[in-house]
């Protein structure tokens, strides 16, 4: 899918990372909701409260999900999905654009 249709945007940005990391809510008519952002070089750990699948769509990185040790190398067309209640890592080597759905 490259668009989304009928949806709502809030306007204001989630901002980590003194900026390297950014992304904005779009919420759909049936209340579930996606952010779309941009992550910039460098390495970051994120935790999440709600399921998550990050679909990375262009762009170049390595994720450590949780209880493994082992980073598994995604890059643009790729996918993963993280648990609820859950923290994990990124290495992004090359400037990120990825949408994230959440299953609360």
């Amino acid at each position: 899918m490259t668009q989304f249709n009928n949806v709502t945007v809030i306007k204001q940005a989630n901002v980590y990372d003194g900026g390297k990391v950014t992304s904005r809510v779009i919420q759909f008519a049936d209340g579930s909701r996606k952010t779309l952002g941009i992550m910039l070089p460098g390495e970051y750990t994120f935790d999440t409260a709600a399921a998550e699948l990050m679909e990375i769509i262009a762009g170049e990185l390595e994720v450590q999900l949780p209880d493994t040790e082992l980073w598994q190398a995604i890059k643009g067309g790729e996918s993963f999905n993280v648990p609820a209640n859950a923290i994990f890592k990124l290495k992004i080597h090359t400037l990120v654009d990825y949408c994230c759905s959440y299953f609360d």
